[in-house]
């Protein structure tokens, strides 16, 4: 061996370590997603519309939003922002440790929801958004059962119940207004309804939030 082409090939094979490190650590980012930094808040977006939709707030973009589809919750520094999609726009604040669901109401204008987190281990729990004009009752498809008792329109209510697959319905008092998809509930699982619309034009929409650890 040439005792001169040492340094170089030390030097070389450094470098050729620290690529491969930095490939690497590229690859390993790519799987995760980023950490949200402490006190940051948490927004996702609803879209009760019938066609694809973008949502910006402040710097944060959520795009390709399907009808009666939402998004991934997404997090930025508490604050206030303003949140727009298409030519409607709506002054948001959002507090640190929380999280929201901005929803495009049918004919474009939005509104935010607090969506408070669920952190049960044993239990799963069942939120209902009644974004439309009237109290609805959620109970078991037969009727016989309320799960979540009248909630108002414009309103939110919400109940812990156990893990199981079930068939539910929506009632405004004793009518039954819609059967609801068949929905299967897992431990520490938090499934928000939105219904939206008004009188006997309900959409209703199952959207299930990742579970948070404890």
């Amino acid at each position: 061996m040439n005792l001169h082409t040492l340094p170089y090939r030390r030097t070389l094979t450094a470098l050729l370590l620290s690529v491969l490190a930095g490939a690497a650590q590229a690859d390993e980012a790519a799987l995760y997603a980023p950490t949200a930094p402490p006190g940051s808040a948490f927004v996702r977006a609803f879209n009760a519309d019938t066609a694809d939709i973008d949502v910006t707030v402040g710097s944060l973009s959520l795009n390709d939003i399907g009808a009666h589809d939402s998004s991934e919750f997404r997090f930025l520094p508490a604050g206030s922002y303003s949140a727009s999609t298409g030519t409607k726009a709506l002054p948001v604040k959002l507090d640190r440790d929380q999280y929201y669901t901005l929803v495009q109401m049918p004919g474009g204008q939005l509104q935010l929801r607090e969506e408070p987190p669920f952190t049960g281990k044993q239990k799963a729990l069942l939120r209902l958004q009644n974004l439309s004009d009237s109290p609805l009752t959620l109970k078991t498809a037969d009727g016989k059962t309320d799960v979540i008792t009248q909630v108002a329109g414009k309103a939110s209510g919400e109940r812990e119940i156990n893990p199981l697959k079930v068939r539910l319905a929506l009632f405004a008092g004793d009518n039954k207004v819609s059967d609801l998809a068949p929905l299967v509930l897992e431990r520490g699982e938090l499934v928000c309804l939105y219904v939206t619309g008004s009188g006997s034009n309900l959409v209703s929409t199952w959207v299930k939030s990742p579970q948070l650890d404890n």
